[in-house]
């Protein structure tokens, strides 16, 4: 029998690697594609930026000739009138200029800047949900939901400090230098290059040697949320062993490595301003004692005082954020790192180039086919062990099991949650790894026995099966569940909120809404994980009865522990640690007197379901 196995790989597929620093040139790499497809938009902004730094640089200038105007005598007496009118105009109008061409290019590139942000947050979106179970097993949702969200608001940090900011600062820096050094002593603009580069290498040295503070801020605010989230959506738990005082502590414990972090990165900030307020001071200090000296020496006008004057205020009044700029856009480069490594994640189970959709070629359902299949979740331990058997169209197979026997890994795989390493899955003879995955899934539906429900609707959870279902398709599936008439008796009926997880609900009730879902799917193939396990024995006879007449025309798959419900299936597996120890019909595998008929009789004689009743009476109570 081993021969004919298909091996189709030596080792368990690997688990989504660990996030690995991504450097910041990779991460404003992964974000211009995102900015480029808006290129003429982000072109008009850019002209629309310069316009309003050409603008910027012309105030000083215009201010250097009124002044001038002023303290000369011109020679015709209406020029004492005219000149200066015109030059307060040119003065007004470019100060309007400028804040005209700001607003201009906020105008332009707003859509640019958001439609990015989308498109960044529902490519994560899709593609978190394309990564494989084994990641959202391992995942920490609280972390997960906080790097999506810093990330997606530090997209439009870094553009409008990037682009917006530091871009325009430089511009004006480098428009200025070319004045200074092309109409005054060299020294203006040699005083004002040294005193930039200083400034600018200072702080970026020290902004790196800052940075590993912000990220050491990110990732225990992530855990500090992240503890806080899963305690919240354990609150029951929490309650039902008084650890309300142990999980305030956990959680205080968490923001207080987050207060320690944050105040070394405020001791660095406050070392980092000081330096830059010296080098700007310097600066400026020395600009205006070289232009007091030309105006004394008759070099310089008093127009060109103020120039030089404004051109300093005017040039370090951004310069002086540039250090926050730098410390914005480092941060927004972090987070960004943090969001776009979701997306470095491997998707580990993924469909082939060539991959079809599904084809259920049987009116009764597929024919399931598990040929010799061997799976582990981690490679140092083994779930399954050619595990070989058929479910044919239209017919019912149960398994049957103690815990942690590799029953419920049936359906993962079958869903294809996971990728085998050994054998075959196949569908009405498709191969599951040669098909698409949606199509695959679009044709299973499954009741599971642990029911999570969204935080909204009754209405809106059992009408997740068929999105777009109508209000009449929705109550006839929640009667079949037999969970219309509860419905019906509260306050707001199919508009009743289910709580956090389905919380409001109770174990039974989540399991009719449950089933009521996936009959609303209308799959060819079923799957029932214990579908009826929180139900008291009167609603199980019901449902039960309701769940075998939607199963003739189906080929399901039934997850059980209690042998009462499984007795009418067409074959019944009995899995031991990964096996399949004994096949049959209920009564050929009592017949055999092995590991089923033993689990039969214990049923009988003493185990009692949720609600005390024996196997005796469920099975009185089910007629058979």
């Amino acid at each position: 029998m081993r021969n004919r196995r298909e091996n189709t790989g030596n080792s368990v597929p690997p688990a989504a690697p660990v996030n690995r620093q991504r450097s910041d040139w990779a991460t404003i790499k992964t974000l211009l594609p995102y900015l480029w497809a808006y290129k003429l938009r982000v072109l008009l902004a850019l002209s629309m930026l310069v316009g309003a730094k050409l603008a910027t640089v012309g105030v000083p200038l215009v201010l250097k000739r009124l002044v001038d105007s002023m303290t000369i005598t011109p020679t015709h007496p209406a020029a004492m009138v005219v000149l200066p009118i015109s030059l307060i105009i040119a003065y007004g109008a470019l100060r309007l200029s400028t804040t005209v061409f700001t607003e201009l290019r906020e105008f332009v590139f707003a859509k640019v800047t958001q439609r990015a942000v989308r498109n960044i947050a529902l490519k994560v979106f899709r593609h978190l949900h394309a990564l494989s179970l084994r990641f959202h097993l391992n995942r920490q949702t609280g972390g997960v939901t906080r790097d999506i969200e810093r990330g997606t608001r530090a997209v439009s940090s870094l553009v409008a400090y990037a682009l917006f900011s530091i871009f325009p600062t430089l511009l004006e820096i480098t428009l200025v230098l070319i004045y200074l050094s092309t109409h005054y002593d060299k020294w203006f603009s040699i005083i004002t290059f040294v005193a930039l580069t200083t400034y600018i290498v200072f702080t970026i040295s020290v902004t790196e040697w800052r940075t590993h503070f912000r990220r050491t801020m990110n990732d225990l605010d992530s855990k500090a949320s992240t503890k806080a989230i899963d305690s919240l959506l354990n609150y029951e738990t929490v309650k039902y062993f008084g650890n309300e005082e142990y999980e305030a502590q956990r959680y205080d414990q968490g923001l207080k490595n987050y207060e320690t972090a944050a105040v070394k990165s405020q001791s660095s900030l406050s070392l980092l301003n000081t330096g830059q307020s010296m080098i700007i001071a310097t600066a400026v200090t020395l600009i205006l004692w070289r232009a007091t000296q030309g105006v004394i020496d008759g070099n310089m006008s008093i127009g060109d005082l103020v120039l030089v004057n404004s051109f300093m205020l005017q040039l370090y009044m951004p310069l002086n954020f540039l250090g926050v700029l730098y410390r914005e856009i480092k941060q927004s480069l972090a987070d960004m790192e943090k969001l776009f490594s979701l997306l470095d994640q491997n998707q580990e189970i993924a469909d082939p180039v060539s991959a079809k959709p599904l084809m259920i070629k049987h009116q009764q359902g597929g024919e399931i086919v598990f040929n010799h299949v061997d799976f582990s979740y981690e490679s140092k331990r083994q779930i399954l062990f050619d595990v070989d058997f058929k479910i044919a169209a239209g017919t019912t197979t149960a398994v049957v099991g103690h815990s942690g026997s590799g029953k419920s890994t049936l359906s993962r795989l079958l869903f294809r949650f996971y990728d085998i390493q050994a054998g075959t899955i196949s569908i009405d003879g498709q191969d599951l790894r040669q098909v698409t995955q949606a199509s695959v899934r679009a044709a299973i539906g499954i009741v599971p026995q642990d029911t999570v429900l969204f935080n909204d609707t009754i209405e809106y959870n059992i009408g997740y099966g068929k999105p777009g279902a109508t209000k009449e398709e929705i109550v006839a599936v929640a009667k079949a569940a037999y969970i219309h008439e509860f419905i019906e008796s509260l306050p707001d009926g199919y508009q009743s909120m289910v709580g956090e997880r389905g919380l409001k609900l109770s174990g039974g009730e989540k399991q009719r809404v449950a089933i009521a879902r996936t009959l609303l799917k209308n799959p060819a193939i079923l799957i029932f994980d214990e579908a009826t396990s929180a139900l008291d024995s009167r609603s199980e006879q019901m449902i039960q009865t309701q769940l075998k007449e939607i199963a003739r025309s189906r080929t399901s798959l039934v997850i059980a522990h209690r042998l009462s419900t499984i007795v009418d299936a067409h074959q019944i597996l009995v899995m031991d640690n990964g096996r399949i120890i004994e096949r049959g019909t209920h009564q050929e595998l009592l017949n055999l007197q092995g590991a089923y008929a033993q689990m039969w009789e214990r049923q009988q004689t003493g185990i009692t379901d949720n609600d005390g009743n024996t196997e005796d009476e469920q099975l009185q109570v089910a007629g058979v």
